[in-house]
């Protein structure tokens, strides 16, 4: 099933439903499949023929939106574009995925005009707003396209080329088919019924797998869709007020953003039934408050996936977050809360040693998942990317455990294992030590070139509001939790640890401040 319909299906029952807010725009079924019909018209006419690609640069938008589904209506392969992205590797994702219309944001035309010069392909440039003259405006080609029937396609045609973070190399194109897309919105959620099913905030960007999934699944399951151009907390706050959010999804680094927002008041977060986080481990300090200070109607979800497996792979559900006051039953929940929970029922996930054997329960390893929406490939050669054998089985390159449960525990990247005096330490075992002091508000574990131990273990740690600790203090707590050898050698104080603007830990740049400092 072409990834369109997800729109154009429910759009041809329930016409007049609203489902889409971006400011003061609104738009129902109707009016939006009748402008994603008129742009897809308008891409066949003006360049983007089926089979091409088309990729789009701005932030969050109902014009985004609008260019996404009509390259999926006009058969041709949608690339969403990271507009954080450094000049260089926007140049490297136009020079490997040769889109034939670019839709731009005036605030990244400058640096789109730039990236281009190292491009195989000259793009046609559309506005997504007003970009100056000479550029046509989204708009323009809505008013001038005939409007198209939902392209026949193929379920393994690519619908999405989405490149990861690349957050130590230069990122890389997932190939993602339109089959991978409709089995992971059918199994996720039921289709439209002309009922009310609630409202979604989605503040992640586009880019970004979660973003790019609350799309389809979102209207494919007939609930209003509320967009924020750019993740700000009071703007979001204000927004789930307004509209009366009851779903949404944030990383890490937004629900810290939200907690400590002097303008957070639970009264206004009465609507919200479902907060899903992701994208990056939570620290365990920020889940804690924020179940204490969310409305406790507000069902948590920790959804952990990759672009490589069109999102989520495991689950921690809502009912593994609800604290009761029982010590026992706590002691259990808050246990898990350091987990991701359990896989999905279309993914099968093991943890296998060097050999690819599989390991016993508590046993650290490699976490290896199948599922059938697993990626078609990367665009052209990657090194260093997840391998998926003969078998089927997807080498994530993430370290982790399961517990007798069944639930999943992850223990770092696979580069970032340390390795002192011989032995092999994972950076989150520390962490999840040192996390739990009650001075510390997030920490990270590093290693550091040592002539002497091969690697020496350096504790980055940020401080809760008001707190106060010492390296001696925090080094000690350590040591009374772990073997000898695994605690940290160092410890240096951050007001705020390096991250991509996802949440994603930059521990290279850690690595590097750590060894200037």
């Amino acid at each position: 099933m072409n990834i369109a319909q997800f729109l154009g299906l429910p759009a041809a029952l329930f016409e007049e439903q609203d489902i889409l807010v971006f400011g003061e725009r609104r738009s129902t079924y109707a009016d939006l499949l009748k402008r994603v019909q008129r742009l897809g018209g308008a891409l066949l006419a003006q360049g983007g023929a089926r089979g091409r690609t088309v990729a789009a640069l701005g932030t969050n938008s109902d014009h985004y939106v609008e260019a996404l589904y009509a390259t999926s209506a006009a058969g041709s392969t949608f690339v969403p574009l990271n507009y954080r992205a450094k000049r260089d590797e926007l140049a490297h994702m136009l020079r490997e995925s040769r889109p034939a219309v670019l839709f731009v944001e005036s605030r990244y035309l400058e640096l789109a005009r730039d990236a281009l010069k190292d491009a195989v392909q000259d793009p046609v440039l559309v506005g997504l707003d007003a970009c100056g003259e000479g550029i046509a405006h989204v708009a323009d080609w809505i008013a001038s396209g005939d409007a198209i029937e939902i392209a026949d396609v193929d379920e393994e045609d690519i619908a999405i080329l989405m490149y990861t973070s690349g957050t130590t190399s230069l990122p890389k194109g997932v190939l993602l088919r339109h089959g991978d897309f409709s089995t992971y919105v059918t199994g996720a959620v039921e289709m439209a019924d002309g009922e009310s099913h609630g409202t979604a905030l989605v503040s992640v960007p586009f880019y970004h797998i979660a973003g790019l999934t609350s799309l389809l699944t979102t209207f494919w399951a007939g609930r209003k869709l509320v967009m924020l151009p750019q993740f700000e907390a009071r703007a979001w706050l204000e927004r789930v007020s307004s509209e009366q959010v009851t779903h949404a999804f944030v990383v890490p680094t937004m629900l810290r953003r939200i907690l400590d927002e002097p303008a957070f008041d639970p009264a206004g977060l009465a609507s919200l039934e479902s907060l899903a986080y992701g994208g990056a481990p939570m620290p365990f300090p920020v889940i804690r408050r924020a179940l204490e200070r969310f409305p406790p109607t507000c069902g948590f979800v920790n959804a952990f996936g990759q672009t490589e497996t069109t999102s989520t792979l495991t689950m921690l559900g809502p009912e593994d977050h609800r604290l009761t006051g029982e010590p026992l039953a706590d002691e259990i929940v808050l246990r898990r809360l350091r987990s991701i929970g359990k896989p999905l029922p279309d993914v099968e996930l093991k943890i296998v040693d060097e050999a690819g054997l599989e390991l016993a329960s508590g046993a650290v390893g490699e976490v290896v998942v199948r599922t059938s929406r697993t990626m078609k490939g990367y665009v052209g050669a990657v090194e260093g990317g997840a391998l998926k054998e003969e078998d089927g089985f997807l080498h994530t390159r993430d370290l982790g455990w399961v517990d007798e449960e069944g639930y999943v525990f992850l223990a770092g990247r696979k580069d970032d294992m340390i390795i002192r005096g011989g032995e092999n330490i994972a950076p989150a075992e520390i962490e999840a030590v040192i996390s739990v002091h009650p001075a510390v508000e997030e920490v990270a574990v590093v290693g550091l070139a040592s002539e002497e131990w091969g690697q020496t273990i350096a504790a980055a740690a940020v401080l809760r509001i008001g707190a106060s600790a010492t390296a001696a203090e925090i080094i000690e707590h350590s040591r009374a939790r772990l073997a000898s050898f695994k605690k940290p050698d160092t410890v240096a104080f951050f007001e705020e640890l390096p991250r991509n603007a996802l949440g994603k830990l930059l521990r290279n740049e850690l690595r590097a401040q750590l060894t200037a400092g």
